[in-house]
């Protein structure tokens, strides 16, 4: 690994192997990047909601809910892969965490195909709240990467910020 990103070192221990690590508290370039992306769409889909022509209103709404749900099965995979790791296994908050965005997630999903709309958005903005609020902590706990301390908390304003011009729109939209 190269020295601004942190430095791995493994050694054969009887049984496994015992890993040390060193990472940085900077959020890495890659990492910076997909992280944003990722939350554009939601973005996107927010305001196009609102500046579309209405006969695009069905399918941004739902595109927008599927993209939401869809990364938040993705970062309950982040979370349960980050607790492997975690010294001495994981721990029982992340696994409840992993648990808490997959349900939330895949919630979204069924509620968005069952034509639930306000209920998705609502799961929706319980995962990337939760979040934006716990992997902050986890990241100073040593259960997450230490970026996310940083990172987390803006990262995540862009899906609230988008989710919440959703619900606005789904809550005044005669078409919902």
């Amino acid at each position: 690994m190269t020295p601004d990103r942190g430095t791995d070192h493994m050694e054969p221990v009887k049984g496994g192997r015992r890993v040390s690590a060193t990472e940085p508290a900077e959020t890495p370039k890659d990492g910076l990047f997909f992280g944003v992306v990722a939350m554009l769409p939601l973005l996107a889909g927010g305001i196009g909601l609102f500046v579309l022509p209405d006969n695009w209103s069905f399918l941004t709404l739902n595109l927008t809910l599927f993209w939401g749900a869809a990364i938040l099965c993705f970062l309950a995979g982040v979370r349960r892969g980050v607790s492997f790791r975690q010294p001495g296994g994981p721990k029982l908050t992340q696994i409840a965490m992993m648990l808490f965005l997959f349900i939330a997630g895949y919630g979204a999903i069924v509620a968005t195909v069952w034509a639930f709309p306000r209920l998705a958005v609502g799961l929706e903005l319980g995962g990337y709240l939760a979040l934006a609020i716990l992997d902050p902590l986890s990241a100073r706990a040593g259960r997450a990467p230490l970026y996310f301390a940083s990172f987390r908390p803006w990262q995540m304003a862009i899906p609230l910020v988008s989710l919440l011009l959703v619900g606005a729109y789904v809550l005044t939209s005669p078409f919902f």
